[in-house]
């Protein structure tokens, strides 16, 4: 029956898992394609700094090294999961401990360690949410659920953390009732609490943390596509494929660069037929998810929301109303909204919803200084700048809207070749002066 029901639970938690990827998957590629298959070997090197060895998180050390705590009882303990499943399907119980001996004492007091650790970081994250209140961390565009499902995580983990040391506990104070012992180093120290309980007791705290575990471990599993958490899985993807050319670089509309090189070169004629439709968009820039790249989408559900971005944005920082985490959020929300939409409907479904105005307001991109300090901050190569540049290229080369400010500078770079109101044969006046 163990088994059964064991079985039940591992078929019913990865199916739901792997539908829940593949619509996320089916969402991504809601986006226009992008080529990011070049420079393998610098590929693979970013990954493995940024994604594997968390190098940007260490700008800001605290915060680096309880996260670390996470992420390595987050890695590490999934050996543990190795003979939970073979425990699960075989009715066995520790497995692999007459194999391993003194090894498996110590890869299992290894991750208690892990787990202690992990447990210290998840309150102080705890904490710094809650009770200190860190201004980046209770902006407004994390309140309600945003807010909620960073909680809900941290007191997963502690769930975890505490079914693990009642499982190990409880088989701590069985051995040590028969006079023997695994000598693992922190559940030698938890197994006096169940001192006094009889042997069957004892099995059935060790089956409420055995099951417990599970549970948590599928529960977190199914959860992650929902929360800003699934950037466990998507930071390494996300990473693989940044953006390698120098921040500075912006892209060019291929189709307008072709049209610009047609006008300046008189032995083509700029009304000939090219007989490649497929050069022309069917927008200019990106009014909603569907006119953004499939990175752009992939860095939206890659979003930590960590807040690091904004907190390092001068617009900001300034009282302006934008926040290049809001940006990320919102174009992961629209994104949500609309792959629902189209997978109840089909794929000419259309809400009348787009990401721009309904979800990120023109005030917002505008307020973008375009410098970057977005896209060096994130832990894991996220890069708002680009949506908040092709929502700009909507405006201006579709309908035509820009800020006043902008306007007369633009005029003077069509007018002199400069964005001052002076004539290209006045430049040289100062020298006179």
């Amino acid at each position: 029956m163990s088994i059964i029901i064991f079985s039940i639970l591992f078929c019913i938690g990865f199916y739901l898992f792997s539908k829940n990827i593949l619509q996320v998957r089916a969402n991504i590629l809601l986006g226009k394609d992008i080529n990011r298959t070049n420079k393998t070997s610098e590929r693979w090197k970013t990954m493995v700094l940024v994604a594997l060895g968390q190098k940007k998180m260490f700008t800001r050390p605290i915060p680096a090294l309880l996260h670390l705590c996470l992420y390595a009882a987050f890695v590490i303990t999934q050996i543990e999961l190795i003979e939970i499943f073979t425990d699960g399907f075989t009715n066995s119980h520790r497995f692999f401990h007459s194999f391993l001996g003194g090894f498996y004492t110590f890869i299992i007091s290894f991750i208690e360690i892990l787990s202690i650790l992990a447990l210290v970081g998840t309150v102080a994250f705890l904490s710094r949410r809650n009770l200190l209140k860190l201004p980046r961390l209770n902006m407004k565009e994390l309140a309600g659920w945003p807010k909620k499902d960073a909680n809900i995580i941290l007191i997963m983990e502690i769930f975890l953390v505490t079914f693990i040391f009642t499982m190990n506990g409880a088989d701590e104070a069985i051995m040590s009732a028969k006079g023997e012992s695994y000598h693992f180093i922190i559940s030698s120290l938890i197994a006096p609490i169940f001192e006094g309980m009889d042997i069957h007791t004892l099995h059935i705290f060790e089956q409420i943390g055995w099951w417990g575990h599970l549970v948590m471990v599928f529960t977190f599993l199914n959860y992650l596509p929902y929360s800003k958490h699934f950037h466990i899985v998507l930071a390494f993807p996300n990473t693989y494929y940044s953006n390698l050319e120098k921040k500075g670089k912006f892209t060019n509309l291929s189709s307008v660069t072709e049209e610009v090189k047609k006008l300046m070169d008189p032995t083509i004629d700029p009304f000939a037929a090219t007989g490649n439709d497929g050069d022309v968009p069917s927008r200019f820039g990106a009014k909603d998810v569907t006119d953004l790249t499939w990175k752009n989408l992939l860095d939206a559900y890659t979003c930590t929301e960590c807040g690091r971005c904004t907190s390092s944005c001068p617009a900001n920082q300034t009282g302006k109303l934008l926040s290049p985490r809001k940006i990320m959020m919102d174009t992961r929300d629209r994104l949500v909204e609309l792959g629902e939409g189209i997978r109840k409907n089909g794929k000419d479904y259309t809400d009348g919803k787009s990401l721009l105005r309904d979800y990120i307001t023109e005030e917002e991109i505008w307020a973008c200084t375009s410098c970057n300090a977005c896209v060096q901050e994130c832990p894991v190569n996220i890069d708002p700048l680009s949506i908040i540049v092709d929502l700009r290229r909507y405006l201006v080369m579709e309908e035509s809207k820009i800020p006043t400010e902008l306007t007369g500078m633009l005029t003077n770079i069509e007018n002199n070749g400069a964005p001052w109101q002076f004539s290209p044969a006045d430049r040289g006046n100062w020298i006179n002066e």
